[in-house]
């Protein structure tokens, strides 16, 4: 059995979850505590992706990131980097598509917890960044955590985007997703039904934990009450 599928989703699926977990929480808090004209737009602009069909996702990524695209073409002639039949270009797409669920969840933990927590910390004279280490991100770190397991396996199930961008060229390009579909079209339903029991214990896993963890955490806040 060849094990390149699930080495190579693990690789993409982990970087993309490392980037937008910290992009996400960045975006999430600034959002969150300022008011500006546009502020429902940029929202909607984020949240996008989980609205759109993933080849129109993959399509916008390609037209951006090819080689005539803005992005792709500046990234060709400065740096002779190509993004697009590459797993960098499986990355982007991972990051674009579960973007919006860290978001979101980031958005929610900075949302519901007690402000006057942070504001009690700044008064004894803690500064904005130490008020963030030592209060918000663990006030909201349940959250995060969950937004962080959905991030992890919306990437490592990620398809019609990556599909678009980043094609399905063995060893380089196959995640598991992509190796279900090629299998499935070769008639090789043995090695589909391989991957597709992969991922599913994987996403079952995620939200099993996901389940333990809420449950945990709200008893542990009932308890304290």
């Amino acid at each position: 059995m060849n094990y390149t599928p699930f080495i190579l989703s693990l690789k993409i699926a982990s970087i993309a979850t490392c980037i937008v977990f910290i992009l996400g929480i960045i975006l999430a808090l600034f959002i969150a505590r300022s008011e500006f004209f546009g502020k429902s737009i940029v929202e909607g602009i984020i949240l996008l992706p989980l609205v759109l069909p993933p080849t129109v996702v993959g399509f916008s990524l390609l037209f951006l990131f090819g080689k005539n695209g803005a992005i792709g073409k500046f990234l060709l002639d400065w740096f002779d980097l190509q993004i697009v039949f590459t797993w960098i270009g499986a990355v982007i797409a991972s990051i674009v598509v579960s973007f919006p669920l860290m978001y979101q969840s980031a958005s929610a933990a900075f949302q519901n917890y007690d402000k006057n927590l942070e504001s009690a910390a700044q008064i004894m004279g803690a500064s904005k960044w130490k008020v963030f280490w030592t209060v918000s991100f663990p006030l909201a770190w349940p959250g995060l955590l969950a937004g962080l397991v959905l991030t992890f396996a919306r990437s490592l199930g990620e398809f019609g985007a990556t599909l678009m961008i980043a094609g399905f060229i063995p060893g380089k390009t196959d995640t598991i997703p992509l190796t279900i579909y090629f299998a499935v079209q070769s008639g090789n339903s043995q090695v589909a039904t391989y991957w597709v029991i992969i991922l599913i214990i994987l996403g079952f896993g995620a939200i099993i934990w996901i389940n333990w963890w809420s449950k945990r955490n709200l008893l542990r806040y009932k308890s304290e009450k």
